[in-house]
This record gives C-alpha cells, structure tokens and sequence, in this order.
C-alpha cells in the first residue's frame, strides 16, 4: 500500500518559511486578458523585480522565443537574469497556484510534491484543464517523490500555518463540482494525509466576482501561526459585507492545532472593482509572501495605503509593496493565484 505524505513525515509549510523559490508562468492568452495582456505583462515584470533578489524565479514560457523576449524584458527593467531559471514547458495559462503541485516537506528537509487534479474550478473552462498535466514536465526537471491523491483541489482553496492547521471554504471544497463524491470528513481525511495537517478549519464564501468558487487566498491568510488576516467590508450597502462579516465571526471562534485561539486582523476590502460586465475578484488577501518581500495587489482604491500598512505591521521584517494589480484581476485574479512556492 503506497503511503501517505503525512505517513512519511513529510507537511507543507507555511509561505513565510524560507523558499528556493517562486514558480511562476508567463501570461501569454489574450483571452484571459483581452486589450489587457501588456499591461498583464508589466505587473508580471514588476512581481519577478520585487521577489527576485531574495529568491530564485523558475519561470515557465512557452518557447525560445518567449524566453528571449522575456529576457530582454528582464534586462530593461534591471532585473538580475542570473536569478530567473527558465523552463519550457508550454501552459494554456498563467494560474500556477491552482494547477502547479504543491510542495512538501519532509524531516530530514526533502522536498516531494503533491499532485492534486485540476479541472479548471469546477469544469467552468475545458480549454484551461490541459494545464492539469503541469507538474508532470516540472518533476522531469526537480525529480521529486510525487504524490497523487486523485482528488479535485486547487492551490488557491487551501491555506496553512506550516504547524498543523489548513483553512479553507466550504463553498469550494465542498462543491459538487469537485468531488462530489466525497464527504466533508473524507475531504478532511484527505487534506490531512497529503499536507501533514491534523487541524481543519472550514469558513463559508468568497467573494463576489469569484469565478473559483470561494479560494480562500481571496478572504482568509495566515501570517504566523496564531494570526489569521481576514478580508473584511465595512460597507453594509457592498454584496460582499454579509459574507465577510460571516466569515471573520467564525474565525474568531477557531483555534490552531494547539488549542490556543486565533488572532483575526481585519484587512479591508478595495471596493467594488469592475465594468458593465460585473465585478471582479479583487482582495488584498491575495498576497504573496517571498523571502525579503511580501507583494499585493493594489487597485488605485482609497485603501491600498491602509491594506499595506496593516501587512507591514504584520511582516516587520519584509519590505512590504503594492503592484497595480487592475489588469491582472480582468483575468480573474492576482498576484496569490499566479504564484507557487517551493520551499528551500
């Protein structure tokens, strides 16, 4: 009988536990961005600048001619190319954290990677599911231990603590579109045996415009063992009040692996962020946590500088920075849903 990561030891650790580096994959569909895959491109350039001098970029093109062009892109912006390892290996799109493997670690510090199912957030786009194969091309470059549990689940739908305890949402895990063959104990089962958790933690919906089914990357982060950021809106007028409001009371209810009781710091919301079309997925939450920096997404909102600040008094020691992200969001998200992290 194979076993399990957690049979062997092996947990997948927090973001803010030291990385080898930042899986990324160089937006190139015009669909997911129309009009908007240059501006696309510039949050992209800003997001490796940002991270690149404290950790490694593996970075994902299409080909040697998209490589190229990245490159000289690089150059241009006094980006350190000797920092950014290249990897052919062509995607249909840019959303690593929800296709990419997530990475484990064991005791002894091995790495392995878990290979979850990915059918593009429910069977909403049949083209994006080719990007299920993703880590297969990745592990014949890193020839990690693979594990593959043969269950639907996204890297933006689950966030831990690095110490025993996985948060995510009941709106996404426990969609019928994903597995709807499994009960909510199973799924926990489930969690628990591929992550190395003991301790999970359910909260109910995300936000509106959300087209992941409630990611928890878009409402909910930890930034230590014990603290929990929640999204939160303060206008009772906004769709998204009642949710956030649901989901920050019961995370004040809720305890680590420990016992001991969280600390919710309430993050505020940017707004309604959208066109004629409707409103866009857009959260401060959806951070990314490098080695010296953590990276946000800003949307030219009059709480930007409010979200930043509240990180930054989280993070003391990161430089704490905001990128446009209002392109990157037409796509459906930022900068959290465009990254993995492997751990050093």
């Amino acid at each position: 009988m194979i076993q399990t990561p957690q049979e062997l030891g092996f947990r997948m650790p927090a973001e803010w536990e030291e990385q080898e580096a930042v899986w990324l994959a160089w937006p190139h569909n015009e669909e997911t961005w129309p009009s908007m895959l240059a501006d696309a491109e510039s949050a992209y350039l800003q997001f490796i600048k940002e991270l690149h001098t404290g950790q490694k970029i593996k970075l994902l093109v299409n080909n040697l001619e998209v490589q190229k062009r990245v490159m000289e892109l690089c150059r241009k912006q006094v980006i350190d190319i000797t920092q950014i390892i290249f990897f052919r290996i062509p995607t249909v799109d840019a959303w690593i954290r929800d296709y990419g493997p997530t990475f484990v670690v064991g005791k002894n510090n091995e790495k392995a990677m878990v290979k979850w199912t990915f059918n593009a957030w429910g069977n909403k786009y049949d083209d994006l599911k080719q990007d299920n194969i993703i880590p297969f091309p990745m592990n014949q470059h890193l020839k990690l231990q693979m594990f593959e549990p043969r269950i639907v689940l996204e890297g933006g739908s689950i966030e831990v603590n690095g110490t025993g305890t996985v948060l995510t949402t009941e709106q996404c895990l426990l969609n019928r579109n994903r597995n709807p063959h499994l009960t909510k104990r199973q799924i926990e089962q489930y969690l628990c045996q591929y992550l190395g958790v003991k301790n999970v933690l359910w909260i109910k919906d995300g936000i509106a415009g959300d087209d992941t089914d409630g990611h928890v990357d878009d409402i909910a982060r930890f930034v230590n063992q014990h603290t929990v950021i929640c999204a939160f809106e303060e206008s009772m007028d906004d769709e998204n009040f009642k949710v956030l409001k649901e989901n920050y009371e019961l995370l004040q209810k809720m305890k680590a692996e420990d016992g001991k009781p969280l600390q919710i710091i309430k993050l505020p919301m940017p707004g309604h962020i959208g066109d004629d079309e409707g409103r866009l997925p857009a959260s401060y939450t959806n951070f990314y946590i490098g080695n010296k920096a953590v990276v946000v997404p800003v949307f030219g909102s009059k709480n930007d500088s409010k979200a930043l600040k509240i990180l930054q008094e989280c993070f003391p020691k990161r430089k704490v920075v905001g990128i446009n992200s209002t392109a990157l969001v037409y796509g459906m998200g930022t900068l959290h849903c465009l990254s993995q992290q492997e751990p050093r």
